[in-house]
């Protein structure tokens, strides 16, 4: 019942921007802590960030360019990416928390999307 769908991935020159939409169905959103984790070819799977009702985390690496926001009204939230650098470059994906509390721990996250390839490149 819970499905979680990515979209709006692609190439971009770095500097450039992107924002990544994650339509979710089978469950209330604003309920969950909502997460975007990211994983490149030979590399563990990291927290990119985290929000909820109680608050918004995100990792050292995108702090200061990423920022998260949700839309309850289309049960969906978006990952606003700017001044994308070439290590940004990894299959992006949404996820629901068992909790409304945020965290980047991989672990704590149940559902996952099936990802959007976000590739960052001259």
């Amino acid at each position: 019942q819970v499905q979680l769908v990515e979209s709006g991935g692609g190439l971009v020159q770095p500097g450039g921007s992107l924002r990544l939409s994650c339509a979710a169905s089978g469950f209330t959103l604003e309920r969950y802590a909502i997460g975007w984790f990211r994983q490149a070819p030979g590399k563990e799977r990291e927290g990119v960030s985290s929000s909820s009702n109680l608050g918004t985390l995100y990792a050292d690496s995108v702090k200061g360019r990423f920022t998260v926001s949700r839309d309850p009204a289309k049960n969906s939230f978006y990952l606003q990416m700017n001044n994308l650098k070439p290590e940004d470059t990894a299959v992006y994906y949404c996820s629901k928390a068992r909790s409304a509390y945020p965290t980047l721990r991989p672990a704590s996250y149940g559902y996952w999307g099936q990802g959007t390839q976000v590739t960052v490149s001259s």
